[in-house]
């Protein structure tokens, strides 16, 4: 067993079962300052290669987002270690989100301003219908990969994912290999399509023999420092690392997950024949990026690694790129001002979300609807104090899903409520908690719910038994598309098909209209409708 030794409370000897120096990279090396200090290492063995890997996941097409980690990606790039250093930059997946072809293209120029070389194939890459896809996939600066496709010779996706490939820097070779997600199918629009092309992910234990596969091709090119780019999720990852041989690194995506420093047993995992593996995840939307730090020895085994989770807010709007994005989705409109905002939430799947509130509140008055519901999910932006324009409402809710109106009943809603807020306890908090309007509740600590009101346009209130919901009590629902299709569990809303109604706008466009309709500043505060047991 290797106890991961700390040194100077972030750096982590790894070697397995080997000896190393006790000095590693600078202290501050890869941190949002980027400034060298004198913390350099006592001997430097020219059988050590010295590695440095900017890394995202996740961005779901956030352009404010990425216009920040251009300054960073810039300030890395400008960063002079105090000894040689090869340089990467990849990405997870994730990085384009929905049908919204400008947005991905948004995504498409982000990776080339910044210089990612690959990316692994995520859900929402596919969020587009596949002839879309295929047409954008063309232009692709980074090298998408997937290794784990069930693809016909006939499908056009052959042209443009690969399975891995070779980057050479310095003298030195990576072999970079990617993965999509097992659930792909389940989790975007258009995922019959996928299917009808003959494009389908291997289950886990199938994907884990085609990365081992990918991983034994590579080895037998004398290639001994590979990369996995997975967009399987955290869990997955684990299982991966744990059981291949010849992986060294597996940058992460899918989950969510925000992954910081190195731990033996989280991120820090060895392979079937007892060689380290480190795994990494900076968490979701663009909110943070990572620079992972690590040293190989001669046979390319990580001997040590230093792992750096930064927020990309830390950060100013790169001005280059916030004009080249401008230039593809267009120069946003200032309609309001904001004089109070709430707070950045911490985790918005499982916190009371004010914004939310604010949205449906205008979805309820706009349908007349007796309640109305999202879940956390598809909420992912947030407001600042000051001018808000239609880019940041754009991006709170980016899916662009279109809201409808369905007859639920009381049983119905209460189970909804019941299987949400199960999120606290549930892994990686999915699917989240629902968010409400017309109705206000309390959420234990175990994932339970009690307290259950609903305030009719009249402003009167009734109490709900939520041990006994009734079934013949109706409320007519203001709900988007997706949640209405029984989507992430929720198959008790599954009536989509049963709309009284539909309207060709989302919760943005609902946002959007109340910001406007209001002369004066706006204060988007917690009402306490959702609160939460301390």
């Amino acid at each position: 067993m290797i106890n991961p030794i700390n040194y100077n409370g972030i750096y982590k000897n790894i070697g397995a079962n080997r000896t190393a120096p006790a000095a590693s990279f600078p202290k501050t090396f890869g941190v949002s300052t980027f400034k060298s200090s004198n913390n350099t290492s006592a001997e430097n063995s020219s059988n050590t290669t010295r590695t440095s890997i900017f890394y995202i996941n996740d961005y779901h097409g956030k352009a404010m987002n990425m216009e920040r980690t251009v300054t960073a990606s810039n300030a890395f790039d400008s960063f002079t270690p105090s000894k040689p250093t090869d340089k990467l930059k990849l990405s997870s997946g994730d990085i384009m989100l929905g049908a919204d072809i400008a947005i991905n293209r948004v995504a498409m120029n982000f990776l080339k301003i910044i210089g990612v070389t690959a990316s692994a194939v995520g859900n929402h890459e596919c969020d587009m219908k596949s002839s879309d896809f295929f047409n954008e996939a063309k232009n692709m600066p980074a090298k998408l990969l997937a290794c784990n496709i069930k693809a016909g010779m006939t499908s056009q996706l052959t042209k443009y994912i690969e399975k891995s490939y070779i980057q050479e820097i310095n003298g030195t070779k990576y072999g970079i290999i990617g993965t999509i997600p097992s659930d792909l199918i389940s989790r975007i629009k258009y995922g019959k399509v996928f299917q009808d092309q003959e494009i389908e992910p291997y289950e886990i234990n199938e994907t884990i023999a085609a990365v081992q596969a990918e991983v034994d091709k590579l080895k037998a090119q004398g290639i001994n420092k590979i990369i996995l780019l997975s967009h399987s999720g955290y869990g997955y990852d684990k299982k991966i690392a744990q059981n291949t041989n010849g992986i060294d690194v597996i940058l992460g995506g899918h989950s969510h997950n925000l992954i910081k420093g190195i731990a033996k047993g989280e991120n820090l995992l060895y392979s079937k024949s007892g060689e380290p593996v480190i795994i990494t995840q900076a968490g979701r939307d663009g909110k943070n990026f990572g620079i992972l730090n690590i040293e190989f020895d001669k046979n390319g085994i990580i001997t040590k690694a230093q792992n750096n989770i930064a927020t990309t807010r830390e950060f100013s709007r790169n001005a280059i790129a916030k004009y080249a994005f401008e230039k593809i989705i267009g120069k946003p409109e200032v309609i309001g001002t904001i004089r109070t905002a709430p707070p950045i939430l911490k985790n918005d799947l499982i916190e009371a979300n004010p914004l939310a509130y604010y949205g449906l509140d205008s979805i309820r008055e706009m349908t007349n609807a007796d309640i109305a519901l999202v879940g956390a999910a598809n909420l992912r932006g947030y407001v600042e104090k000051g001018d808000i324009d239609t880019g940041i409402i754009e991006e709170i809710s980016p899916f662009k899903n279109k809201m409808i109106k369905v007859n639920y009943t009381e049983k119905e809603i209460v189970d909804a409520l019941k299987f949400c807020a199960k999120s606290l306890i549930n892994s990686n908090n999915k699917p989240g908690i629902m968010y409400t309007s017309g109705l206000s509740y309390t959420i234990h600590k175990d994932g339970t719910i009690s307290n259950l009101k609903y305030t009719d346009k009249n402003g009167q209130t009734t109490e709900i038994d939520i041990n006994n919901p009734r079934k013949d009590k109706i409320y007519s629902t203001a709900i988007n598309e997706y949640f209405s299709s029984g989507n992430d569990g929720l198959d008790m809303l599954n009536k989509y098909f049963e709309a009284t109604e539909r309207y060709k706008w989302d919760i943005n466009y609902a946002i959007e209209q109340k910001i406007r309709k209001t002369k004066a500043p706006i204060d988007i505060v917690d009402d306490g409708r959702i609160t939460f047991e301390k």
